[in-house]
């Protein structure tokens, strides 16, 4: 009994291990207006690694938006390396002094983000289906922006606190009116 109080421990300190307040970028320019980030089309490209390193998938994305009352809507179409599609609509939700709530199909509950600076951190769980199964993984997702119209994202996903891989995002606003 000992022994598996000891692992427990063990795995619930690595878990909490290296959580960056997001309030450590607040003075970091230029600043992240996730409304006028998205006001245009966006292209993004990615990739899945496994927490081995090895890239398992690569993916493009078309993001275009639009807002409803104080609502924004992210409407996100993915193309898979292995030909697959995907669509997520998130519906975010600013709440204030910078946070942000997140709502989408494949999300469990609400996404919770915090602005700071040009950085912008969300948490959320995710329905992620992997072949015939569907995994519940907790997301630790990371943007910054790096200038008007360059967005990098780093999101781990972590099951049972236990990192399982790495997910690496670059978007690039487009022009208006761009075909996506």
């Amino acid at each position: 009994m000992s022994r598996l109080l000891l692992l427990l421990t063990l795995v619930l300190s690595v878990a909490s291990c290296g959580s960056v307040d997001v309030a450590r970028y607040a003075d970091q320019q230029p600043a992240f207006d996730l409304q006028r980030f998205f006001s245009q089309p966006v292209k993004a490209w990615g990739m899945f690694q496994k927490r081995s390193g090895e890239v398992v998938k690569r993916f493009e994305v078309n993001i275009v938006s639009r807002r409803e009352g104080k609502n924004l809507i992210l409407d996100e179409r993915f193309l898979y390396s292995d030909g697959t599609r995907q669509r997520r609509v998130w519906t975010l939700t600013p709440e204030g002094g910078g946070r942000w709530s997140g709502r989408a199909n494949d999300v469990v509950g609400v996404a919770q983000g915090q602005l700071a600076g040009n950085t912008l951190h969300w948490r959320y769980r995710l329905n992620l289906p992997v072949d015939d199964s569907t995994y519940e993984m907790s997301m630790d997702d990371w943007m910054y922006l790096m200038d008007e119209d360059t967005l990098i994202n780093r999101t781990r996903m972590s099951k049972l606190g236990v990192e399982v891989g790495q997910v690496t995002l670059f978007f690039r606003r487009q022009a208006a009116g761009a075909r996506q």
